[in-house]
Formats: C-alpha cells, structure tokens, sequence
C-alpha cells in the first residue's frame, strides 16, 4: 500500500530535473511514489526522468504531446495518485534528505487534512527561510477556516506554495487546480482549501528547496499569461463569503500592486491591458475595503494602485501614516 504520493510536474526542465530526482531518491520509501508529469517538453527532459527509472524505486512517467499547463500536470498527477497522502515538488527544486518521511510521520501524527511547512529560498548561492505565516501554535490542529483572518496581516492564503505542505489523498476534488489557468493557480486553490477543509496543522519544517528567478519559469515570463492573475481572482472572489471578503480583497491589491511593480517586463501594449483589467477589477470591488487595503501599503506601492484607479477615496490611517512618515 503506498502511503505518500509525490507529484512532480515539469516542462523543458532538462537543467534542474536530475536534482530534483536525485533528492528525491534521498527520500525514497518502498511505500512511497514518485509521479514525473513531463508536460509537453521540447528538451531532453523526458530521457533524464527515464534514467532514473531504475534508480528511483516507485517513479513513474507521464508525457502530455502538448503542454497543458503546470495546473493539469498537477491534475494529472493527482489522477495517477495512490497514496494516502500526496505533495507537490516543481522539477526545478529539491528537498532535504529525508523530507519526506518527517512530512509523513508529521501528518500521522496530527490526524489532520493537511499540514503546511516553511521552505527555503534560493537565488545563486544565498539560502533564506521562509517561514509559514501562522499567528497560531505550531504542531496544532487548528480549524482550516480559522487561518484566513484578520485582513490586515499575513495568513496562510497569503502563502499559497503546494508544494510546501502534504495533504490527505481523501480531500479529492478540494485538491485539484483550475486547470483553466496557466498562472496564479494556486490562489484559488488555497482560498478553497482553506474555506473547505476542515483541519489543519503548520509544523517547523524547511526541506524544500524553492529556486526563484529561474529563467523560463511562470514567475519570470512576460506573456499573456499573465493576464491570468486576474481570472484566477475572479474565481476566489466568485466563491468567497462576506466574512472574508475584507482579507481577499486585501490579497488582491497587494498582489496587484506587486505586479505593477514590476510591469516593465510586460511589452507596452500588453502592460496597457493589464492596467486596465487591473483598474476594472478595482473598480467592481468594494471601495471603502480597497481605500482601507490600498491605505495599509507601503507608500510607492499605494501611489501605484492610486494612478490606476485614481478615484479612491482617501484614507484616515493613509495620512497619519504619511504624516509620520514625514516628520522631521
């Protein structure tokens, strides 16, 4: 019987697969498998994951023709699944040796429907730890529900990563991604987790190893599919009830106003339609919980979201802010 399923999808990934299956085999367990959705490679990526196939007990390969995006790799992973558990590795990181079964024994031993983790960050040679924003005890079950208030500071949707985290296999449709987007899928993901899950627990574990700015990788691209932050918001805001709706609207402006940021890498004329969903988005909110999300920003990013949607009403805690901010 497998207990854990691990599922890895990648694409032209031929420069990091070998390390990620390399840790991988530093994880390996009779009872675990290892499911590589190599979606729709042009590279040899494909031939590297079936090098591993006898190094690797319980890996297995899945090729998409064409690429469907990582949300229906990971979908088509998550159909191939047999374990009890399941989590997510991206083909360009790793995990510390014996991750996995610590992972394991941490969701045995809490009996919860999934358990989140912090996670290292790598660029080159620096190393940073990520921790997990929860207010709450650590190694406690606590009600899913429960992580997404207050509005005004980080929680667990503002930290949104699958594959920090494993997951009980019996959640089943709550798992799957919006395969509609080819970016930004894993916020609606983790709104509905945590809006429909019952329980879950954070615990002190930093084994996955997440590269940030690899070329190549959806965070860096500068396409349409960037647009996509967008329609996935539409889908949180579409299921999201009144009592939350102060928190998601908050995780919005601020990702929007992140975005705006750094729109330089979008051409001009694909920037110019990202402004202007961003500004009708905006526009289709509430306006007193955009002024007050807009007002807890640090002030280049509210100048940003005040130029695209230059009617926002001011805010008290704005100008006391900036009046401090600007005192001798």
């Amino acid at each position: 019987m497998i207990t854990l399923s691990v599922v890895v999808p990648v694409r032209d990934g031929e420069r990091f697969i070998a390390d990620a299956l390399a840790s991988l085999c530093r994880n390996a367990r009779h009872d675990f498998e290892f499911i590589v959705v190599d979606d729709g490679s042009e590279d040899a990526t494909g031939d590297i994951v079936e090098d591993f196939l006898l190094d690797l007990p319980g890996l297995s390969l899945v090729r998409n023709r064409a690429p469907a995006g990582l949300a229906d790799a990971r979908n088509t992973g998550l159909s191939a699944a047999s374990g009890r558990y399941v989590t997510f590795l991206d083909g360009d990181d790793w995990l510390a040796p014996g991750y996995l079964a610590q992972l394991v024994e941490a969701v045995d031993g809490l009996g919860c429907d999934f358990v989140r983790t912090d996670h290292v960050q790598v660029e080159g040679r620096k190393r940073v730890v990520h921790r997990a924003p929860l207010a709450a005890p650590r190694g406690s079950v606590l009600e899913a529900r429960g992580a997404i208030m207050p509005a005004g500071v980080r929680t667990m949707v503002d930290y949104p990563y699958a594959w920090a985290g494993v997951y009980r296999r019996s959640l089943g449709d709550l798992l799957h991604f919006p395969g509609s987007l080819h970016t930004a899928e894993d916020r609606p993901w983790i709104w509905r987790l945590h809006r429909e899950a019952a329980t879950f627990a954070v615990v002190s574990l930093a084994g996955v190893f997440y590269r940030r700015l690899v070329s190549g990788s959806l965070t860096q691209v500068g396409d349409e599919r960037q647009l996509h932050f967008f329609d996935a918001f539409e889908l949180v805001f579409k299921d999201v009830e009144p009592e939350f709706l102060p928190k998601a609207v908050r995780n919005f402006c601020a990702l929007l106003a992140h975005h705006l940021d750094i729109g330089d890498r979008l051409a001009p004329e694909l920037r110019a339609r990202f402004e202007e969903r961003g500004a009708e988005m905006v526009g289709a909110l509430p306006p007193e919980l955009v002024a007050e999300s807009v007002a807890g920003m640090a002030c280049d990013r509210e100048a940003l979201l005040r130029a695209l949607v230059p009617g926002l009403p001011p805010s008290p805690h704005s100008r006391v802010r900036r009046d401090r901010e600007e005192s001798p």
